[in-house]
């Protein structure tokens, strides 16, 4: 745990499976969910320790539907961290946000299903998710160069793509962005009263954004790998803007309300 009582997370999206050059520990963390993603690597960015778990595994091994997400985030409680930022990659709705564009997305809609998306399987515990991204956090991020402020993330089930008239759907109803993976990590960080906020690299625009053959795969990749460093540096500088204390009233979601257990 860092030297002010908790540690920043960073929780790697596709091909975003390595954050530190040196000076990293490997942390293995068991969970009453089963083993996270992968072992945590531990290293430190400027004032901050940091904890680095790769969202899909160290070499891909989970689809955005097999994610371990109760474990990863109760993984990274458990160590100490208490703020966490979530890179991604991303489709875009919106012409005007190409591939290579950073967004920082201040609403999400859920389109998941059957995904465990909650720690309370007893007990009436009714968290607030009106506004689901920690705003420090992602003042942090929007504060850097040609990073966009702000806009409605929508998450499917994956691991197919979205139809044509699935994403021209979407882009009526006016969200920005099409993702895989925002859910339910953002409302498990709530639950355990993480700061959680989603820095995401647009990889593509949706199928029913412009004619084509639609989205493939291989392309996402390919973008993804072509902006990484630059990336992992946007993610570093957002990490540098995020003060030493913490205070954020806008993450603690359990004040006054008596859980069914004890927080890690």
């Amino acid at each position: 745990m860092g030297n002010n009582g908790w540690m920043l997370g960073v929780i790697g999206g596709s091909g975003f499976y390595t954050f530190f050059d040196s000076d990293v520990r490997s942390v293995t963390v068991d969970t009453p969910y089963g083993e996270p993603s992968a072992a945590v690597a531990v290293g430190t960015i400027g004032e901050h320790e940091v904890a680095f778990l790769p969202r899909h595994g160290a070499g891909h091994e989970f689809s955005a539907h097999t994610v371990p997400y109760r474990a990863n985030m109760w993984a990274l409680r458990k160590l100490g961290v208490r703020r966490v930022f979530a890179p991604c990659a991303v489709g875009s709705l919106n012409p005007a946000y190409g591939p290579g564009a950073v967004v920082v997305p201040d609403q999400l809609v859920d389109r998941t299903r059957g995904r465990a998306d909650t720690y309370f399987d007893s007990g009436a515990i009714h968290v607030d998710f009106a506004d689901p991204y920690c705003p420090t956090l992602r003042g942090a991020a929007t504060g850097l160069p040609d990073v966009v402020d702000g806009a409605t993330m929508v998450v499917i089930q994956g691991p197919r793509f979205s139809t044509r008239a699935e994403s021209q759907w979407f882009a009526s109803a006016g969200f920005t962005l099409v993702n895989m993976t925002g859910y339910p990590e953002a409302v498990l960080a709530r639950e355990l009263e993480i700061c959680y906020a989603a820095i995401a690299l647009v990889t593509d625009l949706d199928a029913g954004v412009a004619a084509g053959e639609g989205v493939k795969a291989v392309d996402v990749y390919a973008e993804f790998e072509k902006n990484m460093v630059s990336f992992k540096t946007l993610v570093g500088e957002a990490i540098g803007r995020v003060a030493v204390d913490r205070d954020c009233p806008h993450c603690l979601a359990h004040t006054g309300v008596t859980l069914p257990f004890e927080l890690p």
